[in-house]
């Protein structure tokens, strides 16, 4: 009776929480494999292992539900990728390592691409692809952390309490490096306005 009502806490988790995983999952994503991994199959591996695993972690509860369904999820990314680039030797092995939290680094090039491809019209091809190249700047200057951080929040849409548990900082200190990476990139995109306009 106790593992019926815990499979369908796990099925009432992973439905709230799917949408975000998936987010999280082509956020992070190596570019070579997207067309053979689908984020659909890397949730549901990680459904599998969290069904295996959910006793020993409602036992224990050391993370938030969605923190701990978010790091399981990255997990099994890694995974699929390794398993996909392996046959690309062992070259790639130190590109998929995990960044903070056990989850692969958001790279600068795809926060750029999305950031900028939110913020511009298809018609402005030729000055988005500007843009983005001055955001990926930005963002290369950033701090790993403070990247992380800004893929977090912005991207990813965590709270403040989310990121600052997968980064395992304090609240404090993940407000104020996400607060920084803001006011860092709206200066770049200022910039970068003023000198279009010009």
């Amino acid at each position: 009776m106790e593992s019926r009502s815990s499979s369908a806490e796990l099925d009432a988790l992973f439905a709230d929480h799917r949408e975000r995983l998936k987010r999280m999952v082509q956020l992070r994503m190596d570019q070579r494999v997207q067309g053979r991994i689908d984020a659909s199959d890397v949730i549901q591996e990680a459904f599998v292992e969290a069904a295996q695993r959910f006793e020993k972690y409602e036992r224990e509860r050391e993370v938030s539900p969605f923190v701990w369904l978010r790091f399981l999820t990255a997990q099994k990314l890694i995974q699929l990728q390794r398993r996909h680039l392996g046959t690309l030797g062992r070259s790639v092995k130190q590109e998929l390592q995990a960044g903070a939290g056990g989850v692969p680094n958001a790279t600068s090039a795809v926060l750029a691409a999305q950031l900028v491809g939110n913020l511009t019209s298809p018609s402005h091809a030729v000055s988005r692809e500007e843009q983005r190249r001055r955001v990926q700047q930005a963002l290369d200057e950033l701090e790993v952390i403070d990247r992380e951080v800004l893929a977090l929040r912005h991207f990813e849409q965590l709270t403040n309490t989310e990121t600052a548990e997968v980064l395992e900082i304090a609240p404090e200190a993940a407000y104020k490096r996400y607060i920084r990476a803001l006011r860092r990139l709206k200066q770049t995109l200022t910039s970068d306005a003023d000198s279009f306009d010009g």
